[in-house]
């Protein structure tokens, strides 16, 4: 079935929901498993699902396999292994809300890394909607308090979930630059597949992943399960789906939707985030569209004119 780009829209918001969801299924996870164990188990359930998918579909081409083995190893690793194992470490100390705030500049990130990448220099609005969108998360991280001296307080998660988006820029934009001649299933599939080979082997050398396992509770392992086919399966195939049929830039804006699912559940669940984060949120998500063109200079600098 060939896939329209309204369709592809339609699944990317699909995608987005899934990962918004993804924070406060994670907490709920980790509440009795470590979290690369956690990682290991919801990457598990997903593998399953996904090679099943793939046999179903058309099975395996030795021949994408052999073409692309780097490339899916090291994406795999950076977007699947890096990004995630990022994730769940940095939720041990960081907010689900503020987590998926600090993955908002993901797609200023990857539109940038794709600007360098085809020799391109981001124009100016996309860097001025950088600057702002990370002051706006830096009001969230801080809760308000960046001016107050010796007020700060950042967690050391907060700082591995950014790198963790850095991770899942690299990811978006190569699989568009470094993958040929493979679908998004065969993608998303053996890209998923090397990543939690990874992770399972620094959950061996890090923690004890079976003992771990068979103390988790019930509801712990229900997360990882819903984690590993919503949040995982359908989630990284319906985003290559966009990156195949969009591109990576033009895909990797709705990874802007990501923090306001997240927020959204997260306030549905009774647990409101302050004024000054929600200050923060909102110069946040005005600074990603500002970098993605949704409000031009030229505009900007006529409304200026006018004031003045």
């Amino acid at each position: 079935m060939r896939v329209t780009s309204p369709l592809a829209v339609i699944l990317t918001l699909f995608a987005t929901f899934f990962w918004g969801s993804n924070f406060q299924a994670t907490k709920i996870a980790l509440d009795s498993l470590p979290p690369w164990t956690t990682s290991v188990e919801r990457f598990a359930f997903a593998v399953l699902a996904i090679f099943i998918f793939l046999s179903l579909k058309g099975g395996i081409r030795s021949k994408v396999l052999r073409q692309n083995l780097p490339a899916f190893v090291i994406l795999g690793t950076i977007g699947v292994a890096g990004f995630n194992g990022a994730l769940f470490v940095g939720l041990q100390s960081s907010n689900p809300i503020t987590a998926a705030l600090i993955m908002a500049t993901t797609p200023i990130s990857a539109n940038i890394l794709e600007a360098i990448m085809n020799r391109r220099f981001p124009n100016s609005s996309r860097i001025f909607g950088m600057i702002i969108s990370l002051f706006g998360v830096a009001l969230v991280i801080t809760n308000g308090q960046l001016f107050s001296e010796g007020s700060i307080h950042t967690t050391s998660g907060d700082l591995i979930i950014f790198a963790g988006s850095l991770g899942w820029a690299i990811y978006t934009v190569g699989t568009r630059t470094f993958i040929t001649d493979a679908t998004p299933l065969e993608t998303t599939s053996w890209t998923m597949l090397f990543g939690t080979l990874i992770l399972a082997i620094a959950a061996i050398f890090i923690e004890s992943p079976l003992p771990s396992l068979l103390s988790g509770k019930p509801e712990s392992h229900l997360a990882s399960i819903y984690m590993g086919i919503a949040g995982s399966v359908f989630a990284y195939l319906f985003w290559n789906i966009g990156i195949a049929t969009r591109g990576p830039g033009k895909t990797a804006i709705f990874f802007n939707f990501v923090p306001i699912f997240a927020l959204g559940i997260q306030i549905t669940l009774g647990d409101a985030p302050s004024p000054a984060q929600l200050i923060g949120i909102t110069i946040t998500i005005a600074g990603v569209l500002l970098g993605q063109g949704f409000f031009p200079t030229q505009f900007i600098s006529k409304r200026l004119l006018i004031k003045e």
